[in-house]
């Protein structure tokens, strides 16, 4: 097995990755390919040019569960092993986040603190310890404000000699367009639900039908789609989401169906975090030196303090990403039933409700599942400019209504 195993439907960037992985640095051809690759990624291609560039600055872009951290983090394990395809012993470390030469700037928020941004460029200036590089890892380089990212341009166009900044974001336009003109860009396809279910099944040992509705449902989102195969209750949330928007007949079932629909996206947020913040709190007090049920000393309190509200960010986060979630799930559902509508029944997503879909269909016209289906795009706007989602959701659901 390498590095790039587990990595499904991306060949041509692993290809990419794999060729400047082995570039040599300091051989008679790095100014020629860096150049080479600055003008790749002005532009805009996403794999062109010769096979073996390396420069100091990349972005990884594509759509949500299309593997952008996976192949970052991959890339890096291949740079800081010196080995195109990786070795186990660096993988480990890159793994649990330990190696010397890797910075990973994150955020469990809804936002990359400016603060962060500044502390990751002031450690980019630390020479390799061990490797031939120092490789720093944005991921979800979208969530940066401006001012934040201004931080970060300062920092890619004087970048250290022997520093690798890898970024993560959606798409180019997320990023200034500053930004966007330093660093090379490779863009990321969405995999096939074949491949997706494909590594499912070698992933997690399931069974292939099983492996296919997850990767079909998750509509190749990767990580949904392995959350989907191995939790029966992830399922049945999913599975309630879509016949309680269903059901929605008037204005209070718009509003009972809304509290029920953000009541879930808070059980599904609830089930990722619970567990990792009863892990993260025990490691911390065990770290400390706290046994279990020992009272905190007070010179000690401010450090759980700090533990306790970065949960809260995450959890805030959490929440939002689920409510997404469930959002992107309806915008499957009213694509299926305007698909039924105009006698398309060969790609249809949530099979499982088949005949309800076909029933929803015939009780609106295709110009009003479009209109259902810019509700569903208007909702996730106004979340994402902090309306308070019951709100959001309220407005949204309101447009179900079918007699």
């Amino acid at each position: 097995m390498t590095v790039w195993s587990e990595l499904t439907g991306q060949a041509e960037a692993i290809a990419l990755f794999r060729a400047a992985a082995s570039f040599q640095p300091g051989s008679a051809g790095d100014a020629a390919r860096a150049d080479a690759a600055q003008a790749a990624s002005e532009s805009g291609a996403a794999a062109s040019g010769p096979a073996n560039q390396m420069t100091h600055s990349w972005l990884i872009t594509g759509p949500a569960g299309s593997g952008r951290s996976n192949l970052a983090f991959a890339f890096a394990t291949a740079l800081l092993s010196g080995n195109p395809d990786g070795d186990e012993a660096t993988a480990a470390q890159v793994t649990a986040r330990s190696h010397p030469d890797l910075q990973v700037l994150t955020t469990e928020g809804v936002i990359i603190k400016i603060a962060d941004v500044r502390e990751t460029v002031r450690r980019s200036h630390y020479s390799p310890s061990v490797g031939r590089y120092r490789v720093i890892i944005v991921e979800d380089a979208d969530r940066m404000a401006e001012h934040a990212s201004n931080v970060l341009l300062k920092e890619l166009e004087e970048p250290p000699e022997r520093t690798v900044w890898i970024l993560c974001a959606p798409s180019e336009a997320d990023l200034l367009p500053t930004i966007r003109s330093r660093v090379r860009s490779v863009r990321l396809r969405v995999p096939t639900v074949a491949d997706v279910a494909e590594l499912l099944v070698k992933r997690n040992d399931i069974s292939p039908e099983l492996a296919e509705r997850a990767a079909r449902e998750a509509q190749s989102h990767i990580g949904m789609a392995q959350r989907l195969a191995t939790s029966a209750e992830a399922r049945d949330r999913r599975q309630e989401t879509l016949t309680t928007a269903l059901e929605v007949r008037s204005v209070s079932n718009a509003v009972l169906a809304a509290a029920r629909l953000l009541a879930i996206a808070g059980a599904d947020a609830e089930a990722i975090t619970e567990q990792r913040d009863a892990q993260e709190r025990e490691h911390t007090l065990r770290s400390l030196g706290i046994a279990p049920g020992q009272a905190i000393p007070p010179a000690l309190r401010g450090q759980i303090k700090a533990m306790e509200d970065d949960q809260k960010r995450r959890a805030k986060r959490s929440l939002r990403d689920g409510i997404d979630r469930i959002l992107v799930d309806l915008s499957s559902l009213f694509r299926d039933v305007i698909m039924l509508q105009l006698g398309r029944t060969d790609a249809v997503i949530n099979r499982e409700l088949e005949g309800k879909i076909a029933a929803a269909a015939t009780r609106s016209t295709p110009a009003e599942t479009l209109v259902t289906l810019d509700a569903i795009t208007t909702a996730r706007h106004r979340i994402e400019a902090n309306v308070a989602p019951l709100l959001a959701l309220e407005a949204m659901l309101v447009s179900f209504r079918r007699g």
